[in-house]
């Protein structure tokens, strides 16, 4: 066979002539892109289109081509690559998978990832959830100002109010504590973020079940000498408040020495992006910090509800029973609202359990009494504080 051709066009032209034209050579020694080399300005293609030599378009970077079943191979069907995967080359047979820390532009190039957290520039919840948290940490200091200013005032007093600073403290610490959880986790607020609560929580809770048992006992007459008197005698609240707290630092301490939290790029969670987060480490540990705390909410509601009957002038458990109400209600929700969300928004969930669960606190426990202090001084004297000596 010959290896160089002169390729003709045959036309039909005006009046039914014939026009025979050349327009292509073939080179068969030439390479095979450069074999066929054709002069499109010299012939004529019916309605002034050039045919194809395959019943479908080729696919574009970004697709892959399918065969149809039953079909020449010259036609096909272009598929779009899934999410997370790129093809470069026209016509390409397969999908590329990017890796990890990248994702597809425009379906043909792997980039970086964009990386997301909770930040005070690109979201506003953050800003929403600071602003909540300081207009709560300013009311806690004032209280905390009102309780220092009337400490010698009998309803003050007759609630132990070296455990109401404690708590006023504790709570305005959990408030502050939320700055931890905004911003890009590192190892210092992921090791402190739930670690400080649970201890700092276990402080609150701790002062609240001495004050609960100190007053159920009280109105209970208990026997002089019983084992519970002696333990919940003034002189040794605090070694009590310490006991308590001390069981959740010893928990803290376990956990961070066994499996710490630490900083962590989730790429699971989303495909376009980035999800930086603390990962808890021990997620044992975790459940025991939250469980002793709400063994503690557990047994504070027990003994607020079973002292619910005290006489009105003292109506604190009854405060107390609804401020733990409130405070295991945010904590039960939590759980199942921690577990169904990803990404900054379960930080999101966190910052707003820890603020409603102080704040249910804060509002059952200490506002009745700053109203009295207030508003309704003539309710705060000895004689309408009929048990006042008793507590003493």
């Amino acid at each position: 066979m010959a290896t160089f051709y002169n390729i003709h066009s045959y036309a039909v032209v005006a009046n039914n002539k014939f026009r025979i034209r050349p327009f292509a050579v073939f080179n068969a020694s030439s390479k095979e892109q450069e074999a066929l080399v054709i002069n499109q300005h010299v012939f004529y293609w019916k309605h002034g289109e050039i045919p194809v030599s395959r019943c479908s378009e080729e696919c574009p970077s970004g697709y892959i081509r399918t065969m149809a079943k039953g079909n020449h191979r010259c036609c096909f069907n272009c598929l779009k690559c899934s999410d997370g995967e790129i093809s470069n080359e026209t016509d390409k047979g397969s999908c590329i998978k990017c890796p990890e820390d990248q994702w597809p532009n425009d379906k043909n190039q792997c980039v970086p990832k964009p990386t997301d957290f909770l930040s005070y520039n690109n979201d506003p919840m953050s800003i929403v959830a600071l602003i909540i948290s300081l207009i709560h940490f300013v009311k806690t200091l004032i209280i905390f100002v009102i309780f220092i200013v009337y400490r010698d005032t009998p309803v003050i007093k007759a609630n132990n109010h070296s455990l109401s600073f404690l708590i006023l403290v504790s709570i305005m610490l959990n408030f502050l504590g939320v700055l931890l959880f905004i911003d890009r986790p590192v190892q210092v607020t992921c090791l402190l973020r739930h670690t400080s609560y649970g201890i700092i929580s276990s402080v609150t809770l701790s002062c609240i079940l001495v004050k609960t048992t100190k007053v159920y006992l009280a109105f209970k007459a208990t026997k002089p000498g019983s084992c519970w008197s002696k333990i919940f005698k003034i002189k040794n609240t605090h070694y009590v408040v310490f006991i308590f707290s001390f069981t959740q630092v010893l928990i803290c301490l376990i956990w961070l020495s066994i499996s710490p939290p630490f900083p962590e790029m989730n790429t699971h969670s989303y495909l376009d992006k980035i999800i930086i987060q603390c990962n808890e480490g021990s997620v044992v540990a975790f459940s025991i910090l939250l469980g002793y705390m709400g063994l503690l909410a557990a047994v504070n509601f027990i003994v607020a509800f079973l002292a619910r009957n005290l006489p009105d002038s003292f109506n604190e458990a009854k405060y107390i029973t609804f401020s733990m109400l409130v405070f295991c209600s945010v904590w039960i929700t939590f759980i199942p609202a921690y577990m169904s969300v990803q990404g900054k928004n379960i930080v999101l969930v966190e910052i707003f359990a820890i603020i409603s669960s102080n704040v249910g606190i804060l509002a059952c426990i200490f506002f009745p009494k700053c109203y009295i202090v207030l508003v309704r001084p003539d309710l705060n004297t000895k004689k309408f504080i009929k048990n006042y000596k008793v507590l003493q």
